[in-house]
């Protein structure tokens, strides 16, 4: 299978997305937080180039194979802290707004607010959505895995 396009986006998107990006990471959450968000949102999305350049650039960074193996099941394992349990939990509900879905529940919001900062929270929702957005791309334009950016 090959892509349907080479480049989805004109270079004045990608500048803004780089923007986002690095408001994101200003806010001081833990990069390898924001990636086990990342990849727990682009395998909700069935996202495979995201979830390959994910694990990629977090075990470059220091991510353990354990750790990144087990996000898709992050409640039923003990590799993760309470602070990333709720970022994991904000992303896959943000992520399932499907007709019907609850969503971000106030249980889900409190409890990731309990760990983080007004910024923080931000930056954590501003990362779901960008995935999300990247997600949707990939999926609609027939990105491959294999690809890191």
């Amino acid at each position: 299978m090959e892509a349907r396009m080479t480049s989805p986006a004109d270079p004045d998107v990608i500048t803004a997305i780089q923007h986002l990006y690095k408001a994101v990471h200003a806010a001081g959450v833990d990069r390898n937080l924001l990636s086990l968000v990342h990849l727990r949102t682009s395998q909700i999305n069935g996202c495979s180039p995201c979830v390959f350049a994910t694990i990629q650039s977090a075990k470059k960074a220091g991510e353990t194979d354990e750790r990144l193996h087990h996000v898709v099941a992050w409640r039923d394992t003990p590799f993760y802290t309470e602070e990333e349990r709720a970022a994991l939990a904000l992303a896959e509900a943000a992520t399932r707004l499907q007709d019907g879905a609850a969503g971000v529940t106030d249980e889900i919001w409190d409890s990731a607010a309990d760990h983080f900062s007004e910024e923080q929270l931000g930056a954590i929702t501003l990362e779901i959505a960008i995935t999300n957005f990247f997600n949707r791309i990939n999926r609609t334009v027939g990105e491959q895995a294999g690809k890191t950016w």
